[in-house]
């Protein structure tokens, strides 16, 4: 049964509770590092503790900071979501929260849609932001003075003292770095035992929790990683009310029984029963898995995830670090990661940083993928090299079932926006909602580490 979000929840031990800031020493700051491939900490400490001081540094940004603004707290503990929280009405109009009222000393020339553009940013930003100064100052102060103008941060305004949206709900891109998906072994096989569950999902921390399916307790399910020529083995137990199936989107199977649609190549699995797929990963690339059963439903519900074979090589990587990018317009609107903005996660990178994003069409509609500042490096398509056929480009249109590896070459400082191109996913009166994200290009590996570290010290995995 979902997780009734009406409920209260006890909340998470606080750092001083606990003796370990709420984590067990698997998920601890260096662990998360650590997993996350990031390196080069000289530094990392003062830049942790300038996000997370009892008082926030000082916005430095000209005479019209107040004295508020100057000592805002950001917190460096939440009280987790449902770690598996649901969201919006399943409908793809966006879904926004109430406008907030209008300040007597709005800005001349504004209405009260700028208002609500603002302040989703804010919630965007969070806490973060005081860390901007001591990241950007020593490359140009001006950065972080204008960024603090834009934000309006001699306000004092309430989510500068609270984590940023996507740190307060389930996301797959950190659940897959501190509670990565492992197999046990039986002799030469890797086995996966998993669930197929019903739960409950937040699109951002703003909106009601919503019904959702998902792989593990998790929408998108975690991201399935294999070596080409490994041995695969998946035991899939059916927990839900209804009958299902799971597909491995452009697996070249051999035994084509294991290609999971039902009534095509077996039985569709009943509630309670377990099935098992077993496989060897035969090529590499961007794959997928989802439900092949009631599908519409199913899948638009939660039920898909990433699956990623490499090869195993011992050249060097032609990219620092990846990110897997499954888009679905079903239920909870127009969603990037089961999530819609302000609750995406950012892709960071650091100035000369190669970063990979592995775009994955779950939905039913054809998203253009648009980057700004920066050209995409168009690899793969389907899991498939392109070879000399790549190509670059900022706008990539990705259809559905279709996926694309890009990289991105990061070699200037900033905050780009990176959205789908239709409009009406991205962008309303209450300003931005749904498939926007952002590239945050930050100077060195070790402000990249200091995010991470701000990030992961105010995130509860599932």
């Amino acid at each position: 049964m979902p997780v009734d979000p009406t409920v209260p929840t006890t909340p998470a031990a606080s750092p001083a509770e606990s003796g370990t800031e709420g984590k067990s020493s698997a998920y601890s700051r260096r662990g998360f590092l650590r997993a996350a491939g990031v390196v080069g900490l000289t530094g990392v400490a003062a830049s942790v503790a300038a996000c997370q001081a009892a008082t926030a540094p000082a916005w430095s940004f000209g005479p019209a900071a107040s004295a508020g603004a100057a000592t805002a707290a950001p917190t460096a503990a939440v009280t987790a979501a449902p770690s598996v929280a649901p969201s919006v009405a399943p409908s793809v109009a966006p879904s926004v929260a109430p406008s907030p009222s209008v300040d007597p000393n709005m800005p001349a020339g504004w209405t009260s849609h700028d208002i609500a553009a603002r302040n989703v940013v804010r919630r965007y930003v969070g806490n973060l932001a005081p860390a901007l100064k001591g990241i950007f100052d020593p490359v140009n102060p001006a950065i972080f003075e204008k960024l603090a103008t834009i934000l309006g941060a001699a306000d004092n305004y309430p989510e500068l003292s609270k984590p940023p949206s996507f740190a307060q709900v389930s996301q797959v891109y950190l659940n897959d770095i501190l509670t990565p998906l492992t197999p046990t072994k039986d002799g030469d096989v890797s086995v996966y035992d998993m669930t197929i569950d019903e739960i409950f999902h937040s699109i951002d921390e703003m909106k009601a929790p919503v019904a959702a399916l998902g792989y593990n307790k998790q929408w998108p399910g975690p991201t399935i990683k294999a070596v080409k020529g490994e041995k695969l083995r998946f035991n899939f137990t059916n927990n839900l009310k209804e009958t299902t199936g799971v597909h491995f989107h452009g697996v070249e199977f051999e035994n084509f029984f294991q290609d999971g649609v039902p009534f095509v190549t077996q039985l569709p699995i009943v509630p309670g029963e377990t099935f098992t797929y077993e496989f060897t990963a035969g090529r590499t690339g961007s794959l997928m898995y989802h439900s092949h059963h009631n599908a519409t439903d199913q899948v638009g519900r939660g039920l898909l995830g990433g699956f990623v074979v490499s090869e195993v090589t011992k050249q060097a990587p032609e990219w620092d670090s990846e990110y897997v990018w499954v888009s679905n317009d079903a239920l909870g609107g127009f969603t990037i990661n089961g999530h819609g903005f302000p609750a995406t996660v950012p892709v960071l990178a650091y100035i000369g940083e190669r970063v990979l994003v592995r775009f994955m069409n779950e939905g039913s509609m054809m998203h253009p993928w648009h980057l700004h500042g920066f050209r995409m490096r168009v690899i793969a398509r389907d899991g498939y090299r392109l070879g000399s056929a790549e190509f670059d480009c900022d706008t990539l249109g990705v259809n559905p079932g279709e996926r694309y590896d890009v990289v991105i070459t990061a070699d200037r400082p900033g905050i780009w926006a990176f959205h789908c191109h239709i409009l009406p996913h991205v962008e309303g009166t209450e300003g931005m909602f749904g498939m926007v994200s952002t590239l945050m290009v930050l100077p060195t590996k070790e402000d990249k580490a200091a995010v991470v570290q701000a990030v992961a010290s105010q995130y509860t995995p599932v």
